[in-house]
């Protein structure tokens, strides 16, 4: 044990840390000490070789990666073992919700679901004036990037417009911050354009919201559903018990026959591989640690086993597609050349049709099977494209980049994001690009996310940094969110920064991509 006792004093040691940062990464590093689930030697092999990621969830799990507590009955029943009944007007809600957040885990030790905020406070909104609402909201606002340093925690608004939305929108655009990470739900028939214009407003401010496609998500997880995190949508009272990730890219590359057999032969033998690794790691965290048996988020009936699945993650899509092209004597790129993409497009619904008919444990909250996912990277990732995107850098012109992408988002009820990024024409034009969002969603777009080239804030994968920030990091070496440290990593690894700049001119002549 000499190295664990080497690095466990380098963390105590470190000034980098805060000592909460501290307290966890020794957490992690005790977890470490033990024995991963038992996996095949094929399986092993693949892990420690780049082909399937299990994102450093540890070697023993003791709480699911995702988990999205009922909020809404616990503020209409309380909580027994908060010792908190429930509320009766905003004050006591605010206080509920704060207190209850403080308890929720995740795989990064803070909550990764707010809850559909507007919708839990608007109820208790109606005695306020607007002046009494803007100040709590902004102390519950204030209070969540304070207690809750990660950009990884998320809230929800929409569809429907509300007193309490607009406020945190506005909010949203006073405070600047990367904290909490924030979801608009859009429907066609329910959300007013004027809702979704100040939510692009605020997006030139701090990048946030998201904007999802809400009819889209209702028909693959029903109308209960949260977008968590990044952007990963899952059953509220429900969850993810672990996210895996098969890498395309490199599992092309161990093929070396043409595109049919990889198709038939190669891909579902990966696929398999992951799938075991989900397994394990399943079943180690319902069988072993039991975490459903002593938790008090089960016992108050805030969350169910039957309503979790997990998370079969994908990436790498772009680098599988142009080497199995390569193989077969073709230069083209995808996102850039019709047969390369297309063939893109055939991987993710193989992938898709392998992983709906392949069972996992406890997983009842998807019929038995994992949600397939566009997982969007890591800090640590090399020459490797997020999820199912166009190269950072390689993106085309909007309409093409979104008609290449937008085929895809079918298959990901879990989450899938494509990022835009907008110069300052796009702040002259605001409806324009309220137009590309319904025009995107209209052609079958999940999740459609837009970055602005001249604010403070870079749309890491799904969550946010300030460049403000990160050269705060670069001077000091201390970050207040933990979540900056791996945008660091990201920026180096991955260029974010290098996403090339769209422009966009005028509402009228905004690319309608459905047409």
């Amino acid at each position: 044990m000499p190295e664990f006792r080497d690095r466990a004093r380098t963390l105590v040691d470190t000034p980098a840390l805060t000592y909460r940062q501290r307290v966890q990464a020794l957490a992690g590093l005790a977890e470490e000490s033990l024995d991963a689930p038992k996996v095949s030697a094929a399986c092993a092999h693949a892990l420690a070789t780049g082909l399937v990621c299990d994102l450093a969830e540890g070697h023993a799990p003791y709480r699911p990666r995702y988990l999205l507590p009922d909020y809404s009955r616990a503020l209409a029943h309380g909580s027994e073992f908060l010792g908190l009944a429930a509320p009766t007007d905003l004050y006591e809600a605010i206080a509920f919700l704060l207190s209850m957040y403080s308890q929720v885990p995740s795989i990064t030790g803070y909550p990764v679901y707010l809850g559909d905020v507007d919708r839990l406070l608007e109820p208790f909104a109606s005695d306020v004036d607007d002046e009494t609402l803007t100040k709590l909201m902004r102390l519950m606002w204030v209070t969540i990037d304070r207690s809750l340093p990660d950009a990884f925690t998320h809230a929800n608004l929409g569809p429907d417009d509300s007193r309490v939305g607009r406020t945190i929108l506005a909010l949203e655009r006073e405070l600047l911050q990367t904290v909490p990470n924030l979801t608009l739900r859009v429907d066609p028939t329910r959300t007013p354009d004027s809702l979704v214009l100040d939510a692009v407003q605020t997006v030139f401010a701090c990048g946030k919201p998201h904007f999802v496609n809400h009819p889209m998500m209702t028909a693959d997880l029903g109308p209960d559903y949260g977008v968590v995190s990044c952007y990963n949508s899952l059953k509220v009272g429900g969850g993810s018990h672990t996210l895996v990730r098969l890498n395309l890219a490199e599992s092309a590359k161990r093929h070396s026959g043409d595109i049919e057999s990889y198709i038939a032969t190669t891909l579902p033998a990966h696929v398999a591989i992951n799938a075991e690794l989900m397994a394990a790691r399943i079943t180690s965290l319902v069988e072993d640690a039991r975490f459903f048996e002593h938790s008090w988020l089960v016992d108050e009936g805030l969350l169910s086993l039957d309503r979790f699945s997990a998370m079969f993650g994908i990436y790498g899509l772009a680098e599988a597609a142009d080497h199995l092209v390569a193989l077969s004597g073709g230069t083209g790129r995808y996102g850039h050349d019709a047969d390369a993409t297309a063939l893109g497009w055939r991987i993710v619904e193989r992938a898709a049709e392998l992983v709906s008919r392949t069972p996992l444990p406890y997983c009842e909250g998807n019929d038995g099977v994992a949600f397939l996912h566009s997982q969007s990277g890591i800090d640590s990732d090399h020459g490797v494209t997020a999820g199912t995107r166009i190269p950072i850098g390689e993106e085309p012109p909007l309409l093409e980049h979104l008609r290449a992408v937008a085929p895809n988002h079918r298959y990901f009820a879990s989450g899938v994001s494509d990022i835009v990024h907008f110069d300052d024409t796009a702040t002259r034009n605001p409806q324009a690009v309220v137009d590309v969002i319904r025009g995107a969603m209209a052609t079958g777009m999940r999740d459609v996310t837009f970055n602005l080239d001249s604010n403070d804030f870079i749309r890491i994968t799904g969550y946010l940094v300030r460049k403000s920030d990160l050269a705060k990091l670069e001077a000091t070496g201390v970050a207040r969110h933990g979540s900056d440290v791996l945008a660091a990593g990201s920026v180096a690894n991955s260029h974010i920064t290098d996403r090339v700049v769209k422009r966009v001119i005028s509402s009228e002549s905004a690319p309608r991509v459905a047409g």
